[in-house]
């Protein structure tokens, strides 16, 4: 038993010591130059993305914007990657069933991030002068609700479809991004650039998989 025990740790050890890092590689895909959001309207604006020779899966993605102007309580946007999932970034921030308008504020230059756990869409909610949106970090609105329901239903919607769905999935392809301006009034917003960053990971190999299944042995002998 001692025997089995000691080889088997000694080959693990020299297995493991083989194992390459798992390094995060992050790929940026930007997009300018400064283009006016249309007032009012649902038509807005769709950029795309095209993804390729990427390897391994993905391990975060994060979406900077960087908005002058309008009224942030009528924007809505949403990215959607190859596979059609669609993670909704901005749905009508500060909307309540005590805010049917949203923050009033205009613009914004943030990052939306698939780890972090403040939600954009409260960002005020402690009330003026306590928060900021220059250079910060949120997570993605996250609410896969009409962007014109009641401000009530913005309290109780779940906020699952924000970017953290796309980890673990295949990063190749065509990603698209929408934004719109939903609400006439409160003048123009302008798009001044967006920034997509997507984390990648490589595959587990197959002596990942025969170092776990080595360190286990030693286990499934002293049952036995």
């Amino acid at each position: 038993m001692k025997t089995i025990l000691i080889t088997a740790v000694l080959i693990l050890a020299a297995t493991t010591s083989l194992l390459p890092a798992q390094v995060i590689t992050t790929n940026n895909y930007s997009l300018s130059p400064a283009t006016g959001i249309p007032d009012g309207s649902p038509v807005g604006l769709l950029q795309q993305f095209t993804v390729t020779g990427l390897a391994g899966s993905i391990s975060n993605v994060t979406v900077h914007l960087d908005i002058t102007g309008g009224f942030n309580g009528d924007l809505y946007a949403y990215l959607v990657n190859p596979l059609g999932q669609l993670s909704v970034l901005l749905n009508r921030v500060g909307v309540t069933g005590s805010n049917p308008f949203g923050y009033s504020d205009s613009g914004m230059n943030i990052t939306l991030d698939g780890l972090s756990a403040s939600n954009i869409h409260s960002y005020a909610s402690g009330g003026p002068g306590t928060y900021s949106l220059s250079g910060t970090t949120w997570a993605a609105d996250g609410r896969n609700i009409d962007p014109q329901s009641a401000g009530s239903l913005f309290g109780t919607a779940s906020t699952s479809s924000n970017l953290s769905i796309y980890q673990n999935t295949a990063p190749n392809g065509l990603w698209t991004f929408f934004i719109a301006d939903l609400s006439s009034g409160g003048g123009s917003a302008t798009l001044n650039n967006i920034v997509l960053s997507i984390m990648t990971v490589p595959e587990p190999q197959i002596w990942v998989m025969l170092a776990g299944g080595l360190a286990a042995l030693p286990l499934l002998r002293r049952r036995r």
